[in-house]
């Protein structure tokens, strides 16, 4: 096993490295100890195999409930908000003060899914991470808590891992949080609880072993890492979940030591613009298809026309997202629209002939193009 790993990580260049609220934090509030041996791994492998890194990290508003005294994460949104802006400079000085002193520079980025979701501001912020990468400076991302709402919110930080790795490019996702991997149960519950050091496809029953609590000061579960390392998977990316606790963790991982769970990547990856699509555009509606239009889609590959179209929930504009659904609610595939869903309502069940007839107009036959629908396989 440990020759496979090596194999894998051998040709590794571009890393997304996540670390979590539960390894960065502790009771007195940051961690420093940990964020400085955590910067001196990295410093050191980037030295050695000339990686690159992008840091997603978790911690600012756990620091700032810590600075303010506070026994648990507040619950209502403008709380949040508040003491991640208290605890966003507490990180940061944080980082930077620990990669100075190995001679690195450091630059914020602050984010929100709709700065991801419009295709011009994806790619505007994937031009800025690689232009800080080209002049040697590591981006430390974090979901933008001041001025995100539940509309626009990654949900945590492991889904926010891997848009980035998606938008990147990345070779490999080290997801470091306070316990070794995925286990069989909770070993915080069962102490006979079993590592599971590889996984070679997330099926229901992996998902099922993931434990979906979050630890005090974070949202994300295993439940999470687990559906995120699923979604890089999909575009050819292993994830690694390891003990961000663990003394030089990282590096024992790039030696090829069978260090927490191993997530392997699907053989033939989803296309970047397809897994945007997919997994980090939100939908703004459902549209409802009949048994014919749900072949067309998933047997045959086709576009999705109106005459396969039976019902619309939502509302939505041109180029908006949308899940695609059968009549038993089981959703088919994720698509961009070519119409606003009034229109669609309009048109549904009419052929593509009897478009500009009805709506006095046609941009296109199909309603969602089969360029941009992403079919979802469940396992």
């Amino acid at each position: 096993m440990n020759h496979s790993r090596k194999d894998l990580l051998h040709p590794v260049k571009r890393v997304v490295i996540k670390i979590g609220s539960g390894v960065l934090t502790k009771k007195e509030g940051l961690n420093l100890d940990i964020i400085q041996a955590l910067c001196e791994d990295i410093c050191h492998l980037m030295e050695e195999r000339g990686l690159e890194i992008i840091l997603v990290s978790s911690g600012a508003i756990a620091s700032g409930i810590k600075k303010m005294g506070l026994s648990q994460r507040p619950q209502s949104i403008s709380q949040q908000q508040a003491v991640a802006a208290i605890g966003q400079s507490s990180l940061m000085l944080a980082y930077e003060e620990a990669f100075k002193g190995y001679g690195r520079k450091v630059a914020q980025i602050l984010v929100t899914r709709d700065d991801l979701t419009n295709r011009r501001r994806y790619l505007n912020t994937r031009n800025t991470i690689f232009t800080l990468l080209n002049w040697k400076v590591i981006p430390i991302v974090n979901e933008n808590d001041t001025v995100v709402v539940d509309e626009i919110k990654f949900g945590d930080n492991d889904n926010l891992s891997a848009m980035m790795a998606n938008l990147v490019g990345a070779h490999l996702v080290i997801n470091l949080t306070n316990i070794d991997g995925l286990f069989d149960d909770d070993p915080r519950g069962n102490k006979d609880a079993h590592l599971i050091h590889l996984v070679e496809k997330v099926t229901g029953k992996i998902e099922k072993n993931a434990c979906a609590i979050p630890g005090p000061l974070g949202r994300g579960g295993m439940e999470s890492k687990v559906t995120a390392a699923k979604d890089v998977a999909i575009c050819g990316i292993p994830t690694i979940i390891a003990n961000g606790l663990k003394r030089n963790i990282i590096s024992t991982i790039f030696e090829g030591k069978e260090e927490g769970t191993l997530f392997l990547p699907q053989l033939t990856p989803m296309r970047s613009r397809k897994h945007w699509i997919a997994f980090t555009k939100s939908p703004k509606g459902k549209i409802m298809i009949d048994r014919g239009a749900e072949d067309a889609l998933v047997k045959k590959g086709k576009s999705l026309l109106p005459s396969g179209i039976v019902a619309v929930y939502g509302r939505f504009n041109i180029g908006n997202s949308v899940t695609i659904i059968n009549r038993e609610e089981r959703t088919l595939a994720v698509g961009l629209v070519n119409y606003p869903s009034t229109d669609v309502e309009k048109i549904l069940g009419l052929k593509s002939s009897e478009i500009e007839k009805t709506l006095g107009y046609k941009h296109d036959d199909e309603v969602v193009h089969k360029d941009n629908l992403v079919l979802m396989k469940n396992p």
